[in-house]
């Protein structure tokens, strides 16, 4: 298993890479979830972040994205050079960070096209219309249709893509494959294998941890809200230990 190095969040004062997270801690409530996480990643990279259920992924993600939920109580948060740690949700999505919920969070009574529109209603935009449609041809066949009544495949790639109308420079993937039936989740890992293609930094979070682990070029694995490997993605694949350890697969 490979060590985890920390940085020392003391002594740094720039951020040493294109994603760079330092000994952050936040809480739901009382509850101390995230615990003194720390990685950097840099431009293009694809991380899969991975745990077993409570491992602290899903809040980890959040905190990144500036969640209200989990609050960061402590720790710095930097993308591109710029400190986010100290900004809301919808000012980390000016600066670039867009996450994908699990839930998708599609908005009722618009349409797949409105949605879209919506999320490029403030600068800085990001894809135009035209190049969504070209890369998810089956959201441009519904584009009148209300987001909603979409599948449930077709909704993850809507909220794939409203990710993209917005100004990016980090995605965060929560469960995109999760109650997908297997054809779809197909079509799912197409579209990230390409995001991947066009360097888009990528955190990718899913119980399918094989199918992440051959996404992406690195690995984060959390145990009880600390990083317990940071690594290669292929190592994780080649130690059935670690893998028995810390993801029961």
């Amino acid at each position: 298993m490979n060590a985890v190095t920390m940085p020392d969040v003391d002594s740094v004062t720039a951020a040493p890479a294109y994603f760079s997270v330092r000994d952050i801690h936040s809480y739901y409530g009382e509850s101390y979830i995230v615990q003194g996480v720390s990685f950097e990643i840099q431009k293009s990279d694809v991380v899969a972040l991975l745990g077993r259920n409570g491992a602290g992924k899903t809040s980890t993600l959040r905190t990144l994205a500036r969640a209200v939920d989990p609050e960061l109580k402590r720790g710095e948060i930097w993308l591109d050079g710029e400190p986010i740690h100290q900004l809301k949700d919808f000012q980390a999505a000016q600066c670039g960070i867009q996450i994908v919920q699990e839930d998708r969070r599609i908005i009722p009574g618009l349409t797949v096209e409105e949605n879209l529109l919506l999320a490029q209603i403030s600068e800085p935009k990001g894809w135009p219309l035209e190049r969504i449609y070209e890369r998810f041809p089956r959201l441009a066949e519904r584009r009148k249709q209300d987001g909603v009544t979409l599948s449930g495949g077709e909704q993850q790639m809507l909220a794939v893509a409203r990710a993209l109308a917005r100004n990016i420079k980090l995605l965060l993937l929560d469960e995109p494959y999760e109650g997908l039936a297997p054809v779809i989740v197909q079509e799912i890992e197409r579209i990230v294998q390409e995001i991947k293609m066009l360097g888009i930094t990528t955190i990718i979070v899913e119980q399918n941890a094989v199918a992440a682990l051959e996404l992406a070029n690195r690995a984060l694995i959390l145990d009880m809200g600390r990083i317990v490997y940071d690594g290669p993605a292929k190592a994780v694949l080649e130690d059935a230990e670690l893998r028995n350890d810390y993801l029961a697969i």
